[in-house]
């Protein structure tokens, strides 16, 4: 499957963002998604997965309440909501795809390229 991330850019704090990953190649429905990023100087972390129904979402501590993972398979899209951002949400971020949602934060298989999301202070 082919992943294609788009939606970045440069926002202020407290601003909201929404970014989307567009796949193609195989059925959507197939996979369990997610998004990651990856700060200047970082290591790359998870962020957020959704089941491959969307019925199950998990998140890291750092954006719960934040942040939200929702699928449209139909349209082969994933979007991420980001709200009330905050500058070291400052990141490139990715989409990836797993088989299912257990194994999205630790074991994806196809990754998208980056976005790059930037927030000033």
């Amino acid at each position: 499957v082919q992943l294609q991330a788009s939606g970045g850019g440069l926002v202020q704090a407290g601003d909201s963002l929404r970014l989307s990953c567009a796949a193609s190649g195989r059925n959507l429905s197939t996979y369990a998604m997610g998004w990651f990023r990856q700060a200047p100087g970082k290591e790359r972390e998870f962020v957020a997965g959704t089941s491959r129904s969307g019925l199950s979402t998990k998140y890291a501590d750092s954006v719960k309440g934040r942040f939200t993972i929702s699928r449209d398979n139909p349209k082969t899209t994933v979007y991420l909501q980001m709200n009330s951002l905050k500058p070291e949400d400052t990141a490139n971020y990715y989409c990836a795809a797993a088989s299912t949602i257990f194994v999205i934060d630790t074991r994806p298989q196809y990754w998208g390229q980056g976005t790059l999301v930037t927030v000033s202070s």
